[in-house]
């Protein structure tokens, strides 16, 4: 068997499914950034920059978790033939409850935000929310689908969402407006649609079941959130510092953007792999297997290995020129850049399989604390005296590989589930009545 095979068959089942929309999604990325790089004049890709960053860190924090949670949950109940209608109704009030109070918050302080990040541009403001309720509500589904197996409807939302944000970057670019409000409003427009398009079939596959509890829901929501939320701002932290600590070098936050945007191409492809790994993982976690357990999150790490390297060879060697040929981004960046910020890809992607096997196993305060202390790092290097490009560059790498040590440090201590005595369920999966 050739090297490739052996390398699609270690990953999970569903992922080469979940791939193809995984590969729309991610492609929408770069041509959104692009045409908007080549549309808008540098201040106003800079607002572009921000709020993009702002999405998929905040927001990625606050909603994907119930993307985990609702994976692991429906995956479980699904080996014991346990429908996943209880759960979808527990999970819309969830997030019904959630966005109100965001999008409340965004409200109370729209004008410290707009001045903050957006140059005083209030709109941009309100163009985050509608990003936020996109990304909130498609988590929701996706997390139903993925726990159920359903990865054809998975794959076909990424692939709608996607498919739209380029359509739209391409008409905007070709027909105007070109304004960072109208290239801001495709992060809130293309998930909707996709979300109303995908929620009949992910409605029909929610068979009826037992009903499940609040606690059940939400045990380990709120550690859950507090290491996306710290995982998200870790992988987008050389932008958001930058905004930070030298507000006015819009030359330098759009470039590291785009080498950002470049450097994470792995990430894009393991977005196809974590949905069936932490449904995998959850349904032989579900039934004891030591062993299979053990095989899965193996595979997995040199999955992403394989990926990162990857993609770290062309953005090492030919980055500069790249993100200069493709994103209009301004040359103030090195290859060592590009080296750092594809040497913090690989420690962040082996952090994230590592985290979703601590998911599976409950250990969402070891995540969180992994986490914690990966973010220390990187606020320490970011510190320390040097330019503003190397600090968060290095700051990036050095707080995942933190990051990804203390975890397999936790997992070599803690192991993997054991199998289950007889045919009693785990404790932890059993469904308790309101």
């Amino acid at each position: 068997m050739n090297p490739l095979a052996r390398l699609s068959n270690a990953l999970p089942p569903g992922t080469k499914i979940v791939a193809v929309g995984t590969v729309v999604l991610g492609a929408a990325s770069y041509v959104h950034l692009a045409v908007a790089g080549h549309s808008l004049s540098t201040a106003d890709m800079a607002g572009v920059s921000v709020l993009w960053t702002i999405v998929m860190s905040v927001g990625m924090g606050l909603f994907f978790p119930l993307e985990q949670e609702l994976t692991r949950i429906v995956a479980a109940r699904a080996v014991h033939q346990e429908g996943a209608a209880p759960v979808l109704r527990r999970a819309a009030l969830l997030t019904g409850g959630f966005l109100a109070a965001v999008v409340g918050l965004l409200a109370v302080f729209e004008r410290p935000l707009a001045d903050t990040f957006f140059h005083g541009d209030a709109q941009l403001v309100w163009a985050l929310a509608g990003s936020f309720v996109g990304l909130a509500l498609t988590f929701m589904t996706r997390g139903v689908l993925a726990g159920l197996g359903r990865f054809h409807a998975y794959g076909a939302q990424l692939a709608i969402d996607g498919g739209l944000r380029i359509v739209l970057a391409l008409a905007l670019g070709a027909l105007g407006p070109h304004s960072a409000l109208a290239f801001s409003l495709i992060l809130a427009v293309s998930p909707l649609i996709a979300f109303a398009l995908t929620l009949p079939v992910t409605v029909r596959a929610s068979l009826p079941g037992p009903p499940i509890s609040w606690p059940d829901l939400l045990r380990g929501f709120g550690p859950l959130i507090g290491s996306t939320l710290l995982a998200q701002m870790m992988v987008n932290a050389v932008v958001l510092s930058t905004q930070l600590l030298a507000p006015t070098e819009v030359a330098l936050v759009a470039a590291l953007l785009n080498a950002l945007v470049l450097a994470r191409v792995p990430l894009f492809v393991f977005a196809a792999l974590q949905a069936s790994l932490l449904s995998g993982l959850a349904s032989v976690a579900a039934t004891g297997d030591h062993g299979g357990f053990l095989r899965m999150l193996r595979k997995a790490c040199l999955v992403v290995t394989v990926l990162s390297l990857c993609g770290a060879v062309p953005a090492v060697l030919i980055g500069p020129w790249l993100i200069r040929l493709l994103f209009a981004a301004p040359d103030v960046l090195t290859r060592f850049d590009f080296l750092w910020l594809s040497a913090g890809t690989l420690c962040y992607l082996l952090a994230q399989v590592l985290g979703q096997a601590l998911i599976v196993l409950h250990r969402h305060r070891v995540q969180l604390a992994s986490w914690l202390f990966g973010s220390a790092v990187l606020c320490g290097v970011t510190m320390l005296p040097g330019s503003i490009a190397t600090r968060v560059t290095i700051a990036f790498a050095a707080g995942t590989a933190a990051t990804a040590l203390a975890m397999a440090w936790s997992l070599s201590r803690w192991g993997a589930p054991r199998p289950a005595t007889g045919s009693a369920r785990p404790a932890t999966e059993r469904v308790r009545t309101p």
